[in-house]
């Protein structure tokens, strides 16, 4: 069982990816799932730098500034450790009923594991979505360029029990569990792109015209964060607590000048309920 920390995102967020792919600029994915991620190292790197001066080497170690300049001897680790950012609802937009949340049972179970909660994960195409349309007869569900027959789908009652709990996800009310391969392929599908045109005084630059990728706005992630095995390093916890509960409005991953990365986090303790922070 790990402490969570929420992510609602407020506007695209963009993570580099390890490479560049023709004139598209890609974002950070997981290797086993292709599955869009925000890497452990970018959100470190944020928490450090809301974090007071004085607190820093504590919780997160010091910096090779620090020993290169003569303050400290070695490299050291800090109190704390940080889990990469996963996805766990996506919004995709529908022709039938406008923005469904999508997530699939492999991201429902790795998320049920590191709450240690034993939750029963729904089976596929599981949704609290009416079957009926306005004429009273059973209607499709427009998934982008997907058509998904009321036949297939399964009414899915406890569905609230897998939406974090907090006012950043009130809005969170048509949502729908896809096949992994599926929900993969959708999220692909609906991820946040922008096309980015370089011009000069003659309005054309060679190579200038890309598109670049974004995880969209109003989709819900997480990631895990504790202490390190070193002695003593769990009573930094409420401290790191403090941090948060300070900075409930945070710019991750890269583009910080285009607006892009704006969440909103809150925290989750072990064997404790939410809260908001």
């Amino acid at each position: 069982m790990f402490n969570l920390v929420y992510l609602y995102l407020l506007s695209p967020l963009h993570t580099g990816g390890t490479s560049q792919e023709g004139n598209l600029l890609g974002i950070a994915r997981e290797s086993h799932t292709n599955l869009p991620y925000i890497p452990s190292s970018t959100i470190r790197g944020k928490l450090r730098a809301i974090t007071p001066a004085e607190q820093c080497k504590q919780l997160w170690g010091n910096t090779i500034e620090d020993v290169t300049t003569g303050g400290d001897a070695n490299l050291t680790q800090g109190a704390l450790w940080v889990g990469d950012g996963s996805i766990l609802w996506l919004p995709v937009p529908s022709l039938s009923h406008g923005v469904v949340w999508i997530t699939a049972p492999m991201l429902l179970h790795r998320w049920s594991r590191l709450q240690g909660r034993n939750l029963q994960i729904p089976a596929p195409y599981s949704t609290n979505l009416k079957k009926a349309g306005s004429t009273g007869k059973d209607s499709p569900v427009y998934l982008k360029d997907a058509i998904l027959p009321a036949s297939s789908l399964s009414a899915w009652q406890d569905w609230k029990n897998f939406i974090p709990s907090n006012d950043a996800t009130r809005s969170i009310e048509r949502v729908m569990v896809l096949p992994d391969q599926h929900c993969a392929t959708l999220v692909q599908m609906s991820l946040w792109r922008q096309v980015k045109v370089k011009l000069d005084e003659h309005k054309t630059v060679e190579g200038g015209f890309r598109y670049e990728e974004a995880i969209p706005p109003d989709t819900v992630m997480y990631f895990p964060i504790g202490a390190t095995s070193q002695s003593g390093a769990t009573s930094h916890l409420p401290a790191l607590r403090s941090v948060l509960q300070h900075n409930t409005l945070l710019q991750v991953g890269g583009q910080e000048s285009l607006g892009r990365g704006f969440v909103q986090q809150w925290m989750t303790v072990a064997n404790q309920q939410e809260v908001a922070v």
